[in-house]
């Protein structure tokens, strides 16, 4: 499948695979094909005309044959513009071609539908000038990768073209070193490994993530390595290789790891040991006052791409996810790992 975004369209041309099964529906199986939209909004498309199947218009009805040639285009919004915002933001290093920040929990990267305000973004434009323009792209001004919102730690900004390019290349190629630390539920079955898994769109919830076939997703792999034991919990940290959506918080789950807190991958209950007495109210109270998951970007390194120099930038835990750390060191059986 390729897509590209222009004239207000988001296009995409699919061709169903020899192995695919007669008789799903047009529209069920766009949807499971294509992440960035709604299967209501694919059935508006063909309703308005918007998608082909061989070159002739179909129902959403149509049942999808191998060797099918689908071409869609799906409308997207003209995006309002974007204000500068005097939002404070923890600028760890910054010069004439980028900057890092630290972002904080709780915050959007750039803005999207739902959140045209209040992001990193916003932020960012009141703190300085100059943020690459990638091509066509009018809401994320200096991004180069992206966290979830509700995951802190460290990101690096483009403050020119140039840089960008440079800079969207290495993490193409992984040439960007990234590490995150995790607190989860579980213990890893070795003290390091690798996990890995094609990443997709959950067939049952559409908002989340799954690991799927690898046909159905894209593939990734996750390395970690167990920091620190507690009482059926673990400090891990964990290197990318690739960066797929929520990547780190699927793979955990699929392994019965879950993130500490995470309330869209079932992080935010009791997973192991005992639920009662003043252990079950230490957790209550610990999800209560961290309303997300445990999942920091602690490191980014890579090749400076005006100087050539190897920059190597490190961030502080926040303080919910100290608070977290220093409540299992008193009360869980900590057990360090050197």
């Amino acid at each position: 499948m390729s897509n590209n975004n222009r004239n207000q369209f988001q296009e995409y041309h699919l061709e169903v695979p020899q192995e695919e099964t007669s008789g799903t529906r047009l529209d069920k199986y766009l949807a499971s094909k294509i992440e960035e939209t709604s299967r209501t909004k694919i059935q508006e498309a063909i309703k308005d005309g918007h998608i082909t199947v061989n070159e002739k218009k179909e129902k959403a009805s149509y049942n999808i044959e191998p060797d099918d040639i689908i071409d869609v285009q799906i409308p997207t919004p003209t995006p309002p513009d974007i204000t500068a915002e005097e939002i404070p933001l923890d600028i760890v290093y910054e010069d004439d071609d980028l900057l890092l920040v630290n972002k904080s929990a709780n915050m959007v990267v750039h803005p999207a539908k739902g959140n045209w305000s209040g992001t990193l973004v916003n932020g960012l434009m009141w703190h300085t000038d100059e943020l690459s323009e990638p091509e066509e792209d009018t809401v994320r001004p200096g991004i180069v990768h992206r966290l979830d919102k509700d995951t802190s730690g460290l990101l690096v900004v483009a403050k020119n073209d140039k840089a960008h390019r440079i800079l969207s290349e290495y993490f193409r190629t992984k040439e960007i070193e990234r590490t995150y630390w995790a607190i989860v539920w579980g213990t890893p079955d070795e003290k390091e490994g690798t996990i890995t898994g094609a990443i997709g769109r959950d067939p049952h919830n559409r908002k989340r993530m799954a690991v799927v076939p690898e046909d159905k997703g894209k593939h990734a792999t996750t390395h970690y390595k167990v920091l620190e034991y507690f009482d059926h919990l673990t400090l891990l940290e964990l290197k990318l290789e690739t960066g797929r959506t929520h990547q780190i918080r699927v793979h955990l789950a699929d392994n019965n790891l879950w993130g500490f807190g995470d309330q869209k991958y079932g992080g935010d209950s009791v997973r192991y040991g005992p639920n009662t007495g003043s252990r079950k109210q230490m957790f209550q109270n610990l999800f209560a006052s961290l309303q997300r998951q445990c999942l920091h970007a602690k490191t980014l390194g890579f090749e400076h791409p005006t100087t050539g120099e190897i920059v190597e930038f490190n961030s502080e835990l926040p303080g919910d996810f100290q608070q977290v750390l220093g409540m299992l060191r008193q009360n869980c059986k900590p057990n360090h790992i050197y």
